[in-house]
Parts: structure tokens; sequence; C-alpha cells
């Protein structure tokens, strides 16, 4: 017994240990500030460029007689460089192509269209992050809430807007416990929320693939294909602009979202519970806050915001029926949201319009210019890369560390004397 207790003891120990580390380097990651978002996003292009550079025909045919003639080869990498931007800039922002104003906003349109989505699961990832909690079970929650929105939508008669109020419902409380499963296995028994999520999607996507695949479930009817009837009419989203833009209601939503976190983390005592608890458990506990029960909490608005981003995956892009490649990557995308916007909502919201502009731009940046759309993801990559590297970007732009004081110049008659001697 006297050998026994000590090793629990250094075991217990080697545990908390473990976890302040894994919470520590997360704090330097989520915490850092908007010009580290910059650097990174700057230093991802630049690689995008080389990459674009690398692979382009042009360039390639020019190369073989740089010595002779570089001219011809920087003269090709500027082309190649500043074409592909081009074409992603009036993809995604503004088509200077256009004749009227209607045909030149639509590239925008289109980005914010794309960034819907990630706006809401970037907020519920973020969220966890403040509180100390790492949701990647974001596909998961989305499926869900998608299997909950969708069989509202396409299996009940009422009229507009009730259909979709309750499509959206449903869809929200789905995606709030699914997650909320993680947040009750880490609250009562410590499990670690990154494992129980990852292995969630593969439970949700393997229930939804089997009730798309089974008649009288999600399956449309007298289908042999693993896909849903499309949604009532009175239950879709309406357009915010028109038929002639993809633009619709769940961008509202997602402003709203917004405003709501915002207001949650710094406006609500429940948001100073779930930042104290992600600072430091101990301390929070010491203070009298139910660290469990706030894990749980967390982890259910975490979710129920996914889940509002796989609603309007349903309700307001795919409206002729999903199949289980509904979540279209928004659940891991989110994550990359939540880092680049440090965790913070408005930087989310500016960091998922930043990504639907990827999305946008990305396909016709490929059509027009011959630009690979791995080249997108792959920036998209280097940024997440860059962002979990902060001294790095730092050391690159000459960024101050955090707390490091400023070096003092010395005095001018300091440096006479040194001068003199």
């Amino acid at each position: 017994m006297s050998h026994t207790a000590p090793q629990s003891e250094d075991k217990a120990e080697t545990t908390v240990a473990e976890d302040n580390r894994w919470r520590d380097a997360m704090t330097r990651i989520v915490s850092g500030s908007w010009l580290v978002s910059l650097g990174a996003v700057v230093l991802a292009v630049l690689a995008g460029s080389i990459m674009i550079i690398v692979t382009d025909p042009g360039v390639q045919a020019a190369s073989q007689y740089f010595f002779s003639r570089p001219g011809d080869t920087f003269a090709a990498m500027g082309t190649a460089v500043g074409g592909a931007y081009y074409a992603l800039f009036i993809g995604a922002v503004w088509d200077f192509r256009a004749t009227d104003f209607a045909g030149g906003i639509r590239p925008l349109t289109q980005s914010l269209t794309m960034a819907t989505p990630l706006i809401m699961a970037g907020l519920g990832v973020a969220l966890g992050f403040r509180a100390g909690l790492f949701n990647i079970g974001g596909r998961g929650q989305m499926l869900a809430a998608a299997a909950g929105a969708g069989w509202i939508g396409f299996g009940l008669d009422m009229p507009w807007p009730w259909h979709m109020l309750l499509a959206m419902l449903v869809g929200i409380l789905a995606g709030a416990l699914w997650a909320g499963i993680a947040g009750l296995l880490k609250a009562l028994t410590g499990a670690h929320e990154v494992i129980v999520t990852i292995m969630l999607n593969y439970v949700a996507f393997y229930l939804i693939s089997y009730l798309l695949a089974t008649p009288g479930l999600l399956q449309a009817p007298g289908s042999s294909n693993p896909k849903t009837p499309p949604m009532k009419s009175t239950a879709i989203m309406p357009d915010l602009l028109g038929s002639q833009y993809n633009l619709h209601l769940g961008f509202v939503f997602a402003l709203l979202a917004v405003a709501f976190v915002w207001w949650l983390l710094n406006r609500s005592a429940m948001g100073f519970a779930f930042r104290a608890v992600g600072e430091n458990p101990a301390a929070a506990r010491v203070a009298g806050i139910d660290v469990p029960k706030n894990t749980v909490y967390v982890m259910l608005i975490a979710g129920a915001l996914v889940g509002l981003a796989g609603v309007t995956q349903v309700l307001g892009t795919v409206t002729t029926g999903f199949s289980s490649d509904i979540d279209a990557g928004i659940g891991f995308d989110a994550i990359t949201v939540a880092l680049l916007g440090g965790s913070q909502p408005v930087g989310v919201l500016f960091a998922a319009i930043l990504f639907g502009a990827f999305k946008a731009g990305g396909s016709l940046m490929q059509a027009a210019e011959g630009v690979p759309i791995e080249i997108v993801l792959v920036v998209q990559s280097l940024i997440v890369l860059f962002i979990a590297a902060p001294p790095l970007v730092r050391a690159v732009f000459r960024l101050p560390q955090p707390g490091a004081k400023p070096k003092k110049r010395p005095k001018r008659s300091a440096r006479r004397k040194e001068v003199a001697a």
C-alpha cells in the first residue's frame, strides 16, 4: 500500500502536467494577435505564389533559356502569379468584366454564401477554444443537424415560416445533443474531447449513411441512391437579393450568431465562467465555478452553432436533397477559421469571409488560368501551419514577442561616452 499511493500520485501529477502543456500550447496559438493572423495569410499566399510559378507551363518554358534571356522568365512569373490572383479576385469579390452592377457584385455574394456555414461552424469551434475545449467534431455535429433539419424539411407539411423555423430548431438541437455527448463524457469521466469528437464524427457519418440507404428513413422514396428527397418550399430559406443570387437568409442568421457569441463571451456571467474555465480550470474551481457543468454547457452551445451551419446547408444551399457529404469539409475548415480569427467572434466572421472567397474564386482561377484548385487548399493548410507557429511568423515579420519588454534606448550622454571611449 505504501508503494501504490506514491505511484498513483505521480501518475496523476504526470497526467495533469501533460494536460496543462496541451492547454498552454493551444492557448498560445488561439490568443495570437491579429498581426500574427495577417502574417500567416501573407506567408501562405507567398508560398502559394511559389507553387503557381513552379506549376505554370509558361514559366517552365521560359526557364529553359533563363541564362540567355532571364527577363522572359521573370515576366512569365509575374504573369502567372498576377493572372492567378486576378482571377481569384474577380471570382470572389468583383467581376470587372460585367457590364452592370448586378453582374459585378455576384462574386461577392457567392463568397458570402460560401462563408455562411463557415461563420457558424467557426463560432462553435472558437467558443470551445475560449473555454479550453477542442471541438474537433464539427463534421459529426453538422451531419446530425442536417439529418434532423432534413427530416423535418421534406417530411412535414406546414406553412412558411413555421416549417423552416421548426426544421431549424430540430437541426440545432440535434447538433447540440451530438456535441453534448462529448461534453458529458468529459465532465463525468475526464475523456478527452478531441478523441471523443473525432470518434463521434465516424459514428455520425456511418449512421447517416445507413439512414440514407434505408427506404422509409432518409432515403428518397423509389430511389436507390443514398440521397434524401428535396426540401419542401415552405422549409427553404428565401433568397436575400433575388433568385439571380445564391445568398440566402442563412447569412442573416450567421450575423446574428456572431452578435450572440460576442454578447455571450463579453457581456454575460455564463461567458465569464467559460473564459475563466478556459484560462485556468483550477482557479475557476477555487472561485466557485462548476467546471464540469460549464464544460457541458460549452459543448451544447458549440454544437448548436455548428448544427446551425448544417441547417443552412440543407435549407439554404443544397435544397434538392443531400447525401452523406453534406458537410463539404466545413467541419474541419471551421478549425482553421477559428484559429485565423483568434477565437474572437468578429475575427471568425472575417476569417470565414476570406475562406469563402478562396472557395468562390478558386474555381475561376482554375478555369481561367489553369491553376490547380489544390493550390488554394494548400494555401489554407499553410495558414493553419503558420498560425500554429506564432514565433515563426513573429520572427519573419520582426513582430514583438508577447510579454517581451521593449529595449530601452541608451541615453544621449551614455552614447557620447561610448563614442568618446
